[in-house]
């Protein structure tokens, strides 16, 4: 199985890299730089693939929900952080999201889903706000919105299939197991953060 994913895995990864090949071309280039912020750090990269293994722990509407509440108020955030508007915390909000993300992975079972969707909302907020306030100035705020939305949508899509590919191999432990690697991963980027 995995080696089927290895094809349609380094497309993606060289996506963005073709997409450089032509920095300096308005959206192009916005869409590249948004595209490859989410990947660049282990803060984001464990936070959003925690949001997918948390959704899949949920299961049902949260499948779809929880990412979604996630994409939707990172845009809300990014655009807040491209104009300027402070926000307090928010490398301490990076740093925290990924120590409940993965407490809440471990935990997602039992967790309502309006609770799960609040969660990742309101930690999404830092991550958005990270995203904008590092918008670089010749890139296309739109491009540059879209490219990390869709870099974020793929790292949500990779937990969730990890997630829902453990459930069914793991005998429901791999997901928790999974959820307290990230929480404790999470702890040493709050240290960092403060």
């Amino acid at each position: 199985m995995m080696h089927r994913l290895a094809g349609p895995t380094a497309l993606l990864v060289l996506v963005p890299q073709a997409a450089f090949a032509h920095a300096g071309h308005g959206d192009a280039a916005g869409l590249a730089q948004g595209f490859a912020h989410p990947l660049g750090g282990a803060d984001h990269l464990l936070a959003m693939v925690a949001v997918g293994l948390l959704a899949a722990a949920r299961g049902g509407r949260a499948l779809w929900a929880v990412p979604l509440a996630f994409l939707g108020m990172m845009a809300l955030g990014g655009a807040l952080g491209a104009a300027g508007t402070a926000l307090p915390f928010v490398e301490a909000g990076i740093g925290l999201s990924v120590v409940a993300f993965g407490l809440a992975a471990a935990l997602g079972a039992g967790l309502p889903l309006a609770a799960a969707a609040a969660l990742v909302g309101f930690f999404a907020l830092f991550h958005g706000h990270a995203h904008g306030a590092e918008m670089p100035e010749t890139a296309s705020g739109l491009a540059y919105g879209l490219g990390f939305l869709a870099a974020t949508a793929l790292l949500h899509a990779a937990g969730l299939g990890l997630g829902l590919l453990a459930g069914r191999f793991g005998r429901g432990r791999a997901v928790p197991l999974a959820g307290a690697a990230v929480a404790l991963s999470g702890i040493a980027v709050l240290a960092r953060a403060l």
